[in-house]
């Protein structure tokens, strides 16, 4: 990184170094087809914006919201507003009303763009409130129905507002004026416990982010293509795809989350960044695939990622050489079985996929590198700016129980009160936005961020005559590690992960804070249940029925103990409840991260639950 880099910069310089070059391909809705986007025509559009939002009145460290799916507008406006010293708000595609009104008065948002007819309701409904800022919504999406509303305008007659005016002296004063302090995000978290804080990320921690990724990800090549599919408000994928764009990476967005399996057959990028759940879908896709085959085949199968597991893992990981006759086999599966397991789920020109946002299973992670699929696990926080650790991508003395070795620039060290993870550096938040009190609970008097979860450092060691950095191992949210009547210490992530991990398990929400034993709230994957129901004779007409049935409660209640055999006895599951419904973001119980809302599914199930400490 140049030391004059600045997002406020970044479509410029592409366009000047890189004009031709595609940028983004993204959905034509009318021909189906991927529509190229050059960064030229990128500069040309982040240019009329950002004159659009002067001659609108948008002044220095002035807030805009983004309420949008993934779009190539919504990049577009994210880096107009760099440009002239504003500050882009994100927002989740599927917040509420309350949840964008409270967003707007917080940071005192006048313009929000919505991406489509669902986003502009919600904006308007806020707006309705009448204790918002809000005074102008710019449609996206040429279809959306206005309604009347007198504060909306569209995209193009936005764009258009400055055709009246010459701003250019403005813009030049702004470009030079341009500087690592100021605030280029105003990201909201979840709230999972509480109200949502808007968490300050400058330009000096974007920089940050970009150079300590160029340092490690030293593999990536500016003909790879990435996949955006994670919602843009999220900092996982915002970082990520800063990243591809400092790099010259073309993007494919897909701006409907629901048909990224459908996409990745299309477009099979050579990285995409994506969450634990993601690959655990994969994970359990594959193995309900080779569980279909054949006795034969389905041997072959299994003996194929043995060989795999041996190549990768036995060998490769911890800097053996394997032999002539593994490497032989492992070649010709990898050839063979392992490129149509990826093709088939798209993702067979992968060179590295980074997977951050929660724990992943270690048997999902040690699964996908021992068919050649290169997962590049990491930790990071909205706080941080995405990256703390992250596994390094030679993939020599990787260690599966971490999350990878500490980037560059970071310091990090452990509360020995609680085992928490402090954090200082670059990339690191100044704090929450009107938020003081928060802002003294989160720092420590010498200046570390309070990351708010439980971890352990394994020290650097040298290897192969290389320096590694310091490795970290994160345990659990501290707010959510549960405490049993009798004392015992309850780690509910961990469980659920492990129970989610089979085939025919969706969701679990662990009980345990407080009580006697361990209970669970099941939401079981409806279709492979069904299935099991038919193989094993069970009449059912609907759900309730198929759930009420004892002998799939015995047969999840054996998927449960197998899953969890290896936990102390303590963190058994002795009793659970199968939900007919999911836990979903609409309905309350999730956030716009699919974190859960403990709370709130307590609330909702609270009949349940008692019943499952009546025994």
């Amino acid at each position: 990184m140049n030391n004059n880099f600045h997002l406020g910069r970044l479509s410029a310089e592409n366009a000047r170094l890189h004009g031709d070059k595609t940028a983004f391909f993204q959905k034509n809705k009318s021909t189906n087809a991927w529509d190229a986007v050059s960064w030229s025509e990128i500069d040309k559009t982040v240019k009329r914006l950002a004159a659009a939002f002067i001659a609108n009145g948008v002044q220095v460290q002035d807030k805009v919201g983004i309420f949008s799916q993934n779009m190539v507008e919504i990049v577009m406006v994210d880096l107009a507003l760099q440009s002239i010293r504003a500050v882009a708000v994100p927002m989740y595609a599927t917040q509420t009303a309350d949840q964008v009104a409270y967003i707007a008065k917080d940071a005192h948002t006048e313009i929000i763009f919505a991406g489509e007819q669902f986003q502009f309701n919600e904006v308007v409904k806020a707006i309705n409130t009448g204790d918002t800022p809000i005074r102008q919504i710019v449609g996206i999406d040429p279809s959306i129905d206005f309604q009347g509303v007198t504060q909306a305008i569209r995209w193009n007659d936005f764009i258009k507002s400055a055709e009246q005016g010459d701003f250019s002296a403005e813009m030049q004063t702004r470009e030079s004026q341009l500087n690592e302090d100021d605030l280029a995000l105003l990201i909201y978290t979840s709230g999972t416990t509480g109200e949502p804080k808007g968490v300050m990320l400058t330009h000096e921690n974007a920089n940050g982010c970009l150079r300590i990724h160029k340092a490690r990800l030293t593999a990536l090549q500016h003909n790879y293509t990435s996949l955006c599919f994670l919602p843009l408000s999220h900092i996982f994928e915002r970082g990520w795809t800063y990243v591809c764009m400092a790099n010259q990476m073309p993007i494919y967005i897909n701006q409907n989350p629901k048909e990224i399996q459908k996409t990745l057959r299309e477009v099979h990028p050579q990285t995409m960044c994506a969450v634990p759940r993601f690959w655990e879908k994969v994970y359990s896709g594959v193995n309900e695939k080779i569980d279909s085959f054949p006795g034969l085949i389905r041997k072959f199968a299994r003996h194929a990622i043995s060989v795999g597991e041996q190549y990768n893992l036995g060998h490769r990981m911890v800097g053996k050489e394997p032999s002539f006759l593994l490497s032989l086999r492992y070649k010709f599966y990898e050839k063979t079985l392992f490129q149509v397991l990826k093709k088939a789920v798209g993702i067979d020109k992968g060179m590295l996929f980074p997977c951050a946002g929660s724990a992943i299973n270690e048997k999902v992670n040690a699964f996908m590198h021992s068919v050649g699929i290169n997962l590049v696990v990491g930790y990071g926080l909205t706080e941080t700016f995405a990256t703390v650790t992250c596994c390094n991508e030679e993939n020599h003395h990787y260690n599966m129980k971490t999350c990878g070795e500490l980037m560059d620039e970071i310091e990090i060290k452990i509360d020995p009160a609680n085992n928490e993870i402090l954090l200082k550096g670059k990339t690191i938040t100044k704090g929450y936005y009107n938020k003081p009190e928060a802002n003294k609970e989160s720092f420590t008097e010498d200046g570390f961020f309070r990351t708010g979860d439980a971890g352990q450092i394994i020290p650097g060691q040298v290897v192969d005559g290389k320096t590694r950095p310091q490795q970290l191992i994160m345990i659990e949210r501290i707010k959510e590690l549960f405490k049993t009547s009798n004392g015992k210490y309850i780690a509910p992530q961990q469980i659920e992960m492990l129970i989610e991990n089979d085939k025919y398990i969706e969701q679990s929400c662990i009980v345990a804070n407080d009580r006697k034993y361990v209970t669970a709230l099941i939401v079981p994957a409806y279709e492979q249940l069904e299935n099991v129901a038919r193989e094993k004779g069970i009449a059912f007409s609907n759900r309730a029925e198929l759930l009420a049935n004892e002998q799939i409660y015995n047969f999840i209640a054996q998927r449960i103990a197998s899953a969890t055999e290896g936990i102390a006895a303590y963190e058994q599951v002795k009793y659970f409840t199968l939900l007919e419904k999911p836990f979903t973001i609409d309905n309350g119980e999730l956030t716009n991260t699919l974190k859960m809302k403990r709370k709130v599914i307590y609330k909702d199930y609270a009949e349940a639950i008692e019943e499952m400490y009546k025994h």
